[in-house]
């Protein structure tokens, strides 16, 4: 058995880990961490007031602490569901200790330090932990993950974007004098549980921001080698994120040829589904661990859809499918 504890574990994304990490056959819990300042320590993960789904599932008590040490030595794998800045400082504590860490900010996802002074607003203080980090776009990263002991886990709009696009640009089939463009819409759970003006009930309007600002746009376009136009939008509705990309294919490019490349790609994965005729929706997604992909293809031009929980394949069940991998068991274990 491996002992995993979450850091950041009463948020909504570190409750998801929580609830799969229980349901794994090789993993024992052994505890649910929260920042030393905050309001929920010492209350179960399944008060009402926090998450009361998983009441009788998992009633284990949130630890409130800045002080890893009583852990370090009992535990074999760290799953970080905090702020980038708190990851960049507490992931290196548990890596020089020896443990796997996991973490799902935006820390360690770029492996080039002024990329976060450019688009996190921080200077990256641990440059030999930022070059070993390995990306978990989980589908495309396998053999890496197999051997590192940082993984990365992709943002829920990049793994959301990435996923159409890259087995169209590993066969060049797009035309690269116009630059994808990203449209994706997020439910209000993408921005946490602290609440803000922006996302009470009765103020979500579905509306963009973040235009041409967004940090998850150098991420997407770093990892797909290809520049990008990416524009997200909050959506008044709790879960999920729906993608639409338009981009335009070389000449001679069919409808048959787009599907056989994403075919070619995932039809040995078992958490990306591939639409023949119809397009996705996220009613299809929500509350479970895949991706899924349809296109319309016209005349050169060529719309993707992607869609994905971005509690789950966005955040939770990639980080622990990336585990999967990273441990030899079947990459679904606990996730279906």
């Amino acid at each position: 058995m491996l002992k995993a504890i979450v850091i950041g574990a009463s948020g909504y994304a570190g409750a998801k880990l929580a609830y799969y990490l229980h349901k794994h056959p090789h993993v024992e819990l052994t505890a649910l961490i929260v920042s030393e300042n905050s309001q929920d320590g010492g209350r179960l993960i399944s008060d009402y007031e926090l998450h009361p789904q998983l009441k009788g599932v998992i009633d284990l008590p949130l630890i409130a602490t800045s002080d890893y040490s009583a852990y370090i030595n009992d535990v074999d794998i760290v799953f970080l569901a905090t702020e980038h800045t708190v990851s960049h400082n507490i992931a290196p504590y548990f890596l020089e200790h020896g443990c796997t860490v996991f973490d799902l900010s935006g820390a360690f996802r770029v492996n080039c330090a002024t990329f976060y002074s450019d688009y996190y607003g921080f200077t990256h203080q641990h440059p030999k932990w930022l070059d070993k980090a390995v990306y978990g776009l989980a589908e495309w990263n396998v053999e890496q993950i197999k051997h590192a002991q940082l993984i990365a886990v992709p943002g829920c709009y990049p793994t959301a974007s990435q996923l159409p696009l890259k087995p169209l640009i590993e066969e060049s089939l797009l035309d690269n004098s116009q630059w994808p463009v990203i449209n994706a819409v997020s439910g209000v759970s993408g921005a946490g549980r602290k609440p803000s003006h922006n996302n009470l009930f009765c103020e979500v309007s579905l509306h963009a921001y973040g235009v041409f600002t967004h940090r998850h746009q150098p991420e997407i376009a770093t990892h797909l080698g290809q520049e990008v136009i990416f524009t997200p939008h909050l959506g008044s509705f709790k879960q999920g994120i729906h993608a639409t990309i338009t981009c335009r294919v070389k000449a001679g490019v069919t409808s048959q040829d787009i599907l056989a490349t994403l075919n070619k790609y995932y039809q040995n994965k078992p958490l990306i589904r591939v639409y023949q005729k119809n397009l996705p929706a996220l009613k299809s997604v929500v509350g479970l661990p895949y991706c899924d992909i349809g296109f319309v293809l016209k005349d050169r031009h060529l719309i993707l859809i992607s869609v994905e929980d971005n509690l789950l394949k966005g955040a939770a069940t990639q980080a622990v499918q990336c585990m999967n991998i990273r441990y030899g068991f079947d990459e679904t274990t606990a996730l279906l």
